[in-house]
């Protein structure tokens, strides 16, 4: 039986950054596969490299040397338009600040990533709707960011991320701005929403707790990236 083709996989990825005379690494040697419906937590220091390979996994950065594949194909192969179109299909972004549009409604804000795929406005609407709904913002479809609480907005993201039902969510820090309580209920949303939509799930957080949840934990430390048993 042929085993499923990763979601993502990096090979030998590094990344380097020149500061005069002298070239920072920041990445060095990283090997990763995320497989189907996988979730996995990177843990590590500030400054460790957290966000920047979380940028390179999603083709917004470009490494210094080794390859990623998404779904299969290299990125580097692919031009700049091509790119961009694979990353709106397969992938969804959230961060610690929610990023949401403060003119537009929660609505248009989870309907634009629909909309940039060319979708009928009225089923852009449609699909926003349900997953906001899904997210437990069913009564807020017509507010705009101002007007809803840090949990609200954070959950309003991850609706945006999931509408396009891509093959994986990439997360930095998607909880570091929230209360304790709050950030709680987010992350159980994330897991849950992991476990129903068979969507791959790689978070970047500094709560040991909380990275534990999702099974798989990576540590980066100075660049290098190693696996332990974080279950135990």
């Amino acid at each position: 039986m042929n085993k499923p083709t990763p979601v993502l996989s990096a090979r030998h990825l590094s990344r380097t950054y020149q500061e005069g005379p002298l070239k920072v690494a920041v990445l060095t040697d990283v090997n990763l596969d995320i497989q189907p419906g996988e979730r996995m937590a990177i843990i590590g220091a500030s400054g460790s490299g957290k966000s920047t390979l979380l940028h390179l996994l999603g083709g917004l950065d470009t490494p210094s040397s080794g390859e990623i594949w998404l779904q299969g194909q290299q990125l580097s192969a692919l031009g700049e338009a091509a790119r961009g179109a694979l990353r709106n299909q397969a992938l969804g972004f959230v961060y610690q600040f929610h990023h949401l549009l403060a003119e537009f409604t929660a609505l248009e804000n989870v309907m634009m990533p629909l909309l940039i795929r060319r979708l009928p406005a009225r089923q852009a609407s449609e699909q926003a709707g349900a997953m906001l709904e899904r997210v437990g913002l069913a009564a807020r479809l017509q507010h705009k960011p101002g007007e809803l609480s840090g949990g609200e907005r954070q959950r309003c993201a991850l609706a945006r991320a999931l509408v396009t039902s891509p093959a994986c969510v990439l997360a930095d820090e998607p909880t570091g701005n929230l209360d304790h309580t709050t950030a709680r209920r987010v992350f159980e949303l994330m897991l849950e929403l992991n476990a129903s939509l068979n969507t791959s799930l790689v978070i970047v957080t500094h709560d040991r707790d909380m990275a534990r949840q999702t099974g798989r934990v990576l540590t980066l430390t100075a660049g290098v990236l190693t696996e332990q048993d974080e279950t135990a």
